[in-house]
């Protein structure tokens, strides 16, 4: 664990994995699903490190964690968004910036996804987005401020983000002009997260094959935006 300053001052604790070759390695800032920082998503950022970047997950819910979807939708409504987007994040991106790292990315999983939607709009220093099925709500979406590339992966049964407000984003990031790839997945909300059957809820479930076939695609991409 590390501790960034954000914008205005205040600190904020993070987990930081680090490459082999740390030395002007890009970065990637990873954000959460409404659980918090907990294992899963520390293991995310410790597979994008032994891909070669350093990856940093800031901590939104200041040390809390959420064991049921109840504590989870909890914490992510006393979560200000915007202030996460653009105080919490941006911090981050800078963070990495001035350790070194050339080019920064940012990618979230639902609630994260939601975030790395926002910060998009918000946090002018990052280089690409990879959005895993998560968008907020489309008034907050400035699609003019979205100028870099954008990967995103979308479920086609997702009950949490429905498939037909990702078809409204989609249009209106099209019609600003924004770079983007939209992909969507025969497949519920989570898909990408092996840990989601444990939960034990209706409307999340792995997909181990949409899930191989969206880090193919995001591993690629990271490595297009974000080589020197």
């Amino acid at each position: 664990m590390i501790q960034y300053s954000r914008p205005d001052g205040q600190i904020v604790n993070a987990y930081l994995a680090e490459p082999a070759n740390p030395s002007n390695a890009p970065a990637i800032v990873v954000i959460q699903e409404w659980w918090g920082l907990n294992e899963q998503i520390k293991g995310v950022a410790d597979q994008l490190a032994k891909a070669g970047y350093r990856a940093l997950v800031p901590d939104l819910y200041r040390g809390q964690l959420a064991l049921e979807a109840n504590e989870a939708e909890h914490l992510m409504q006393g979560l200000n968004f915007g202030d996460a987007a653009g105080q919490d994040i941006r911090g981050a991106v800078q963070y990495l910036k001035k350790m070194g790292s050339p080019k920064v990315a940012v990618t979230g999983f639902c609630m994260g996804g939601a975030l790395t939607v926002l910060s998009a709009c918000n946090v002018p220093e990052l280089d690409a987005t990879v959005v895993w099925y998560g968008y907020p709500p489309l008034e907050f979406v400035n699609p003019k401020a979205i100028t870099k590339p954008m990967l995103a992966h979308w479920a086609l049964h997702d009950d949490a983000f429905a498939i037909s407000g990702v078809d409204q984003l989609e249009n209106m990031l099209n019609d600003a002009g924004a770079p983007i790839e939209f992909y969507r997945y025969d497949a519920k909300h989570a898909f990408a997260n092996e840990e989601a059957d444990a939960r034990n809820l209706p409307y999340l479930k792995y997909h181990g094959e949409a899930a191989t076939l969206a880090w193919e695609r995001t591993m690629s991409f990271l490595k297009a935006q974000l080589s020197a």
